[in-house]
């Protein structure tokens, strides 16, 4: 009998992915695809929706190459958290002051609407209770409200769409205007079963999205993995390589699609507390330009700065709080890419064949080990240098956007020694960041025993032992390296009705690759380095008032 297959497609920042996945979750194929941004301005980060399709399509062609399109049950999409503006006839709309048409839209990481946002948080309204107490600029109330008080003209009137970017592939590719939960729940303020809160439309004055039934915005929704349409329509299909009809499932935002892919692993015989355990004992780490730490939980939990809880938003029927971390993969590149000894790591890097960008972080990790000289922890060489990670402000748990980055402990030096110990030190403060958001989630109320990592820097070696050190928590990784692609194709899985649930379909697709333990001799060192990492932030404050007094 044929082998049947189903595509998993994820738009992240900077490329679109695609993968050819078996009904067991074993990934046969992947190919990616840049897509490009545009920062026309400070703060402002842009792309094009069509830019994205056509690169979806390209990588999607990729992979079924050879296989018959029939073999093929579904496809899944998950996405960025970005806001895509079409007009009435579905044409894109500008979202920037240079009017550039095919740049229609806004970024995840776009932070243009923080004013927006924390007017938004200061006027109170009830929903902000399911978004940890503040709004962030990340989120869409604070980014179209920028748009229409600076682009009312030429985007806001013009624009009779506004989709997250997941729902917009979904679209694409079924003409279902239908939005997923996950998008609408957890960027949206949508709630079900009430839905759209009128009044909080309204109070932060953007009460024209309640015209004909917020159709601007959405007034159909389903949980992820919800069969759309008729599948794929006939243009969509030929843009794909794929079958019309072939079953598309609602979308996820791509953090959540990696959740998909790692929470629900089988871990018998792992010798993992959370064999005997609720998944609810589980957090998912989906790491890459940013983090972010999914938890569920079967009753609401609110965790002051911390997202959700969203209803249905991942796993259906069950509640998710999302913790993140605006920049990590983003800020370790930013870190070693801004050193003086930059230069000198490459040529050394470039020693190790094949030469790849992953080999600069391979190379540092085996510098930090001979720095160590097999004698102690490498944690323990940054005893004397901290880094606090907020350069693109805070997401969890303080939800502060405003915050910036600190460094403490330089020298004069700038040899390799210094960069790779500023790597390690970066490393480690965005560990202890994971650390400062799980310790709000167990103090609402979750019971985290063990850590699942995905994403690009779950194959960082060093990125995952420190998590395991500072948290204090094994890290369960990946059998797929690719488990975002994993939890996107589990969409199509479920769509196509070859699983009944989600659940189901994550627990036969998503398998355990290893598991990293703690050091527990390492436990008091971390826990004075949290120490420090807390008075960084305390010290932060302190230097603001002192400069605010007159």
């Amino acid at each position: 009998m044929a082998e049947l297959y189903f595509v998993g497609v994820d738009v992240g920042t900077a490329s679109v992915r695609a993968s050819l996945v078996t009904r067991d979750g074993v990934v046969r194929r992947t190919a990616q695809q840049p897509i490009s941004i545009w920062e026309p301005q400070a703060q402002h980060h842009v792309q094009s929706s069509a830019q994205i399709w056509e690169s979806c399509c390209s990588a999607v062609q990729s992979v079924i190459q050879g296989v018959p399109s029939v073999q093929v049950r579904g496809i899944g999409f998950d996405a960025t958290c970005s806001l895509v503006v079409l007009d009435k006839s579905f044409q894109p709309v500008a979202v920037d002051r240079d009017g550039v048409t095919q740049r229609n839209v806004v970024m995840w990481m776009d932070h243009r609407a923080a004013e927006q946002a924390t007017r938004i948080t200061s006027g109170g309204h009830r929903v902000l209770s399911r978004v940890g107490g503040v709004m962030s600029p990340e989120m869409q109330p604070p980014k179209l409200l920028w748009l229409k008080e600076n682009l009312k003209e030429s985007c806001w009137d013009k624009a009779a769409h506004f989709f997250d970017l997941p729902d917009f592939l979904s679209w694409k590719a079924t003409g279902s205007l239908t939005r997923s939960l996950c998008t609408l729940v957890c960027k949206w303020t949508y709630c079900p079963p009430q839905g759209w809160d009128a009044g909080f439309w309204t109070s932060i004055g953007l009460e024209d999205l309640l015209e004909n039934n917020f159709s601007k915005i959405g007034n159909e929704t389903c949980p992820p993995g919800s069969p759309l349409g008729v599948g794929l329509t006939q243009e969509a299909a030929a843009d794909l390589g794929l079958t019309p009809g072939t079953a598309v499932g609602a979308s996820l935002i791509d953090a959540h699609a990696g959740g998909l892919g790692v929470i629900g692993a089988d871990v018998k015989g792992r010798g993992l507390s959370c064999e005997q355990q609720p998944i609810t004992a589980r957090v998912a780490m989906i790491c890459g330009t940013s983090t972010c730490h999914m938890a569920v939980s079967e009753q609401p939990v609110f965790v002051p700065g911390v997202w959700g809880p969203y209803p249905s938003a991942m796993v259906p029927g069950l509640w998710l709080n999302e913790g993140g971390q605006s920049a990590t993969g983003r800020l370790i590149e930013h870190m070693v890419k801004g050193h003086a000894a930059y230069s000198q790591l490459q040529e050394q890097a470039r020693h190790r064949v094949p030469f790849t960008g992953e080999n600069i972080y391979t190379y540092l990790n085996s510098h930090l080990s001979e720095m160590s000289d097999g004698g102690s922890a490498v944690d323990l060489l940054a005893s004397s240098l901290h880094v606090w990670p907020d350069f693109h402000g805070n997401r969890s748990p303080l939800a502060d956007p405003t915050l910036k980055g600190m460094v403490t402990g330089l020298s004069l030096s700038q040899t390799l020694d210094d960069l790779a110990l500023l790597y390690l030190a970066t490393v480690q403060a965005l560990a202890l960041g994971t650390r400062h958001i799980l310790e709000a989630m167990t103090e609402a109320g979750h019971d985290v025993s063990t850590l699942f990592l995905c994403g690009g820097l779950s194959k960082n070696s060093l990125f995952v032992q420190v998590h395991a050190n500072a948290a204090g928590l094994p890290v369960v990784l990946p059998d797929q390296t690719e488990a975002v692609l994993v939890g996107a194709a589990v969409l199509g899985a479920c769509a196509s009705r070859d699983y009944g649930t989600i659940q189901e379909a994550m627990e036969k697709m998503a398998k355990v690759g290893g598991v990293v333990q703690p050091d527990h001799e390492l436990q008091s060192f971390y826990e004075r380095k949290y120490k420090v990492f807390l008075q960084l932030f305390s010290h932060q404050r302190e230097y603001e008032a002192l400069m605010e007094q007159r």
